[in-house]
């Protein structure tokens, strides 16, 4: 049997904070924040609601991307992995905590709803770690096509 692992999360929500940007020693930008998500469901043939919140953590360029165009109340899409951390307090009580480490984030608003302002459609609309930007060569004619 072959060995299958995967670790892929797309959570869409709203910012519970505006988020602050900070460095490591090393100087590298992260930024951690938390999405409020509703979450939809049928009781006894009706329509119920919960919210779940989820924290997020980027780093490096989309962690300058989300402090600079999202705050507080924002629509916002976050693609990236799950990761659990377990330590035990100096109490000897053991703790648990589950991230989503962002590898994309998108904007959802679209320009009339946000409430960021306009400044922020000069952006991309998603950010990628550096990189991984595909690389496009322009094609003036259908002469220059390979096939």
């Amino acid at each position: 049997m072959a060995n299958f692992n995967f670790n892929k999360v797309i959570l869409g929500g709203r910012l519970t904070a505006d988020p602050e940007l900070k460095q490591t020693q090393s100087g590298i930008a992260v930024v951690s924040f938390s999405i409020a998500v509703n979450r939809r469901y049928s009781k006894n043939a009706a329509q119920q609601s919960e919210t779940d919140f989820f924290n997020v953590t980027a780093w490096r360029q989309t962690a300058e991307f989300v402090s600079r165009y999202f705050k507080k109340g924002s629509s916002i899409c976050v693609v990236g992995t799950i990761q659990n951390s377990t330590w035990t307090d100096q109490q000897n009580v053991k703790h648990y905590r589950t991230d989503i480490v962002a590898d994309e984030v998108m904007f959802v608003d679209s320009r009339s709803e946000s409430s960021v302002g306009d400044e922020a459609f000069a952006a991309p609309a998603f950010a990628t770690p550096a990189g991984n930007a595909p690389k496009f060569e322009e094609i003036k004619t259908d002469d220059d096509l390979p096939f």
